[in-house]
């Protein structure tokens, strides 16, 4: 056997590569392992049409003892080269992770995170690279089955797989991953994920939908990603690595659980009665040092709080769940349907050129407007270019809304989910450019916090935004749902409290106006919920959206007609295309004039576009009156003031629009006969013509024609 061939038989056995393939959705998805990253703990290669993602899944050998919950981690990263771009900015590498990772990554965390066993605590980190990108096909969604997969394929104990689709919605139709240049023409951009037995999460942006259509889209979309599934469990059956055994109960688990419950439980009771969030905060943690430290006494200080704060939790769920079961009454006196007391407000911060408070319960959210130029959009660099955002929502939520001290540093990735989801509920009712012309941005401050601040956000910013004078197509009101459930038996809440999300099973917020969705977002913290259930909470998310706008429209319903005094002027107007050049002069010579000597902002698009913003009314009329003097073209019978540039001995040359001169012939500068120019105008007179003519493209002026008093024509 000579080299050649040896080698080329050592490159064959290297790899042990499994692949799979199915059709889905019109184009090839493609499933595979054993020739990259062989030292992760599951590693797969996903194609969807062009696009490819490499996921990786990795957990620790060992559980950390000083951890009592489960540490995973999830990285969605996107590598410019994957487009054949090279990334901007200084350094021209990717850093930092942007917005768009951050969500994904929140993406790919939520319907992942409930499906591992109870017992895990190995810290556990997957990772989602893309690396290759055909534009066409959404990288969310590939990378959210290679993690299905990768996790599917590593032994750790993973009750999966997920399955995951795109679906949209357009002329009563559902779409089923549509490519990316369709996404924007949608009237419903949805991405759910679940297992064969149900749904796990949904996140969408829609334009007003009803609540059917929108449980028929997590439905079409929970169907086509069986085929998913499907795919997923044939490829683990070749690929899967030795199954993890999960730990089993140390012997001392059983007598501390029984003395635990023994000890803490009335306490937890009498705690959860209290309706103030601070007082019964503060009566549960005492009840729990004073258990833990009964613990530590009889047990010996090595069952410390770390080893028994699950059954402390699960305690706590019991009788929460328990009383609302039972009951159907909750924490606070409330129904399960009832909204928490609401209180609005706008205008109060009076500089700012939007403002509202909105207060519901013990969750309140302080929202302000600002209203800026183009030249304040933002720049957003991605894999398919460069982008322009003209509206912004910010959410801020500092650790004193919750009574807490905590470090504030860079925006976190909870921050910029939450603020996300308000901005797509906000952002299917924004005016169009062309009618409202203005860049915005909100921020939505948490000032308190006790359930649903990013559903208060929502609530904050329809208002504000109303209030800076933005005419938005609707209000938009946002509601939390939250839901219990043991066996078959289940309570859909209302307006859920921070300690109802804690301690409950979904977390289910729906945003919309009095005609539809605009946003819905559904995190489930069981291995899946039924449609029945689904359906029960939109109908009841519809009741209390509705109530909750009813409380909003006491203080206000409609935008403003006027923007704020404090907010720019803006105008928009359009030019010839060749006049553009005219406007900006050589070297910008000319439209830095008019910058500077007017103080108004000047803001020109290719396509003559025009928009002119300045703080005072004033500004923008000269700006606008000096470019509008600069593109105007001479009208026959117009009058004009100019100023006289040459005299000769046939006539005056006047100088009367920006770019324009014309010939007031000799015998047009008065009504009797003029023997010289100079006799009736000298070089800088100004004096007032009208236009009467064109003659071999040369402009025909006359000054008897019009009172040199009064610029009125004889």
């Amino acid at each position: 056997m000579d080299s050649a061939t040896r080698q080329k038989r050592n490159k064959k056995n290297m790899f042990n590569i499994v692949k799979k393939s199915i059709e889905w959705g019109g184009k090839t998805l493609t499933i595979e392992t054993g020739k990259i990253a062989r030292q992760a703990g599951g590693s797969v290669i996903v194609t969807y049409g062009g696009t490819t993602v490499m996921c990786n899944a990795t957990s620790a050998k060992t559980a950390n003892p000083d951890v009592d919950f489960f540490p995973l981690t999830v990285n969605y990263q996107e590598k410019y080269y994957a487009s054949g771009k090279i990334p901007g900015g200084f350094f021209r590498r990717e850093a930092r992770p942007t917005e768009r990772e951050t969500l994904i990554s929140r993406l790919i965390d939520r319907p992942i995170r409930p499906l591992f066993g109870e017992k895990f605590k190995n810290e556990t980190q997957v990772v989602a690279t893309v690396i290759e990108h055909d534009l066409e096909n959404e990288s969310d969604v590939t990378a959210m089955i290679g993690v299905s997969a990768a996790l599917s394929i590593s032994g750790v104990p993973f009750m999966g797989p997920v399955g995951c689709a795109r679906v949209g919605y357009k002329g009563g139709d559902y779409i089923l991953n549509p490519a990316m240049k369709e996404i924007a023409g949608l009237d419903l951009d949805l991405v759910v994920a679940g297992t064969k037995e149900g749904v796990l999460m949904v996140e969408s942006e829609a334009s007003q939908l009803s609540e059917e259509i929108m449980l028929g889209a997590v439905e079409f979309g929970a169907k086509a990603y069986q085929d998913i599934i499907d795919l997923i469990n044939d490829f683990a059956k070749e690929a899967s690595k030795e199954k993890w055994e999960l730990p089993e109960s140390e012997s001392w688990e059983a007598d501390v659980k029984a003395e635990l419950e023994k000890i803490v439980k009335a306490d937890l009771e009498k705690a959860y009665k209290i309706v103030s969030k601070q007082e019964r905060v503060s009566a549960i943690s005492l009840a729990k040092e004073n258990a833990i430290t009964a613990i530590e006494e009889k047990f010996g200080e090595e069952i410390s709080f770390v080893k028994v704060g699950g059954m402390l939790k699960k305690i706590e769920a019991d009788i929460v769940r328990g009383n609302i079961l039972s009951t159907s009454k909750r924490i606070d006196g409330r129904g399960l349907s009832d909204v928490r007391q609401i209180e609005t407000e706008t205008g109060l911060l009076k500089r700012t050129h939007g403002s509202s408070l909105f207060t519901r319960g013990e969750t309140q959210a302080l929202v302000v407007a600002t209203l800026g130029t183009s030249v304040d959009e933002q720049m957003v660099d991605s894999l398919d270019g460069l982008a322009k955002e003209a509206f912004m929502l910010h959410y801020n939520f500092p650790p004193y809304s919750v009574g807490e001290v905590g470090r504030m540093g860079s925006t976190g990735r909870r921050e910029i989910g939450h603020g996300k989801l308000a901005w797509r509920a906000i952002n299917p009712l924004m005016p169009n450019k062309e009618d409202f012309p203005y860049t915005i941005r909100v921020v939505s401050e948490i000032t308190e916090s006790n359930g649903s601040s990013s559903m208060a956000s929502v609530c904050g910013s329809s208002m504000s935004l109303m209030d800076a004078g933005v005419p938005l197509k609707q209000p938009c009101a946002g509601i939390a749902m939250g839901l219990i459930k043991e066996g078959d038996d289940f309570a859909v809440l209302s307006d859920i409290m921070g300690d109802e999300d804690h301690l409950g099973d979904m977390d289910f917020k729906v945003a919309g106006t009095k005609d539809g969705i605009t946003a819905l977002q559904m995190d489930i913290k069981i291995t899946s919920i039924t449609f029945d259930i689904m359906k029960t909470a939109l109908e009841q998310a519809k009741d209390g959206r509705n109530h909750i706008l009813g409380e909003m429209e006491k203080t206000i319903s409609t935008a403003s007609t006027e923007v704020s005094d404090y907010a720019p002027k803006m105008e928009t107007f359009k030019i010839k295309v060749d006049k553009i050049r005219e406007v900006i002069g050589s070297g910008g010579k000319v439209i830095r004039e008019i910058t500077e000597t007017t103080g108004a902002k000047i803001d020109i698009e290719e396509d003559g576009t025009i928009r002119i913003s300045a703080v005072d009314g004033n500004s923008l009329k000269k700006a606008r009156s000096w470019v509008e003097d600069i593109v105007a073209e001479p009208e026959v019978g117009a009058i004009y003031k100019g100023k006289v540039v040459k005299c000769m001995d046939f006539g005056a040359f006047v100088n009367f629009l920006p770019n324009s001169d014309g010939l007031v012939h000799i015998s047009e500068l008065q009504n009797s006969r003029t023997e010289n120019t100079t006799d009736v105008v000298r070089e800088g007179d100004e004096v007032f013509v009208k236009c009467i003519g064109f003659e071999r493209g040369k402009v025909k002026l006359s000054m008897k024609a019009v009172d040199q008093k009064t610029g009125k024509e004889k």
